[in-house]
């Protein structure tokens, strides 16, 4: 049996670059670089959504020029009966929270977290202690980042 995976083709693998470079490429601009017609990459990219490759897009925001410039991970570690759920459900109550990683190891989660200033990442870090089952936190800032497209 075939999956929708299965189906992906070098010049699908070529049109999904395109769009994680810039999401806001235009069919006529894409279709121009993987030599096919816009109909064709526009029949192409409506399948790619349908079978939920491309589960969405997004907006890259310059966070320095809204005030929230100081990133972070926070290494939460927990009792060893807490349940991997209330791992993760210790970081959501924290609107700074971007994302939560349960880990297998020690740490149990990382959190990337957000914030405007070094005050400001005290105060996250104690609101992340105060949901009761944290146990130990270790604090690493971000001084710079690279990321690959998804």
């Amino acid at each position: 049996m075939t999956t929708d995976t299965e189906l992906i083709d070098s010049v699908d693998r070529a049109i999904l670059e395109l769009l994680v470079e810039d999401g806001r490429r235009t069919m006529t601009e894409i279709a121009e670089r993987v030599s096919l017609s816009p109909s064709a990459v526009k029949r192409r990219v409506d399948r790619l959504e349908r079978v939920g490759v491309i589960a969405g897009y997004t907006v890259t925001l310059d966070h320095g020029k809204l005030g929230s410039s100081f990133e972070a991970f926070v290494e939460l570690r927990f009792a060893g009966d807490v349940k991997v759920e209330a791992i993760t459900m210790a970081a959501t109550s924290v609107p700074e929270a971007l994302e939560v990683f349960t880990v297998a190891g020690d740490p149990d989660a990382l959190v990337r977290v957000r914030v405007t200033n070094v005050q400001h990442l005290r105060d996250v870090i104690d609101r992340l202690r105060r949901t009761g089952a944290v146990i130990g936190t270790k604090t690493l800032m971000v001084l710079g980042a690279w990321r690959r497209g998804d």
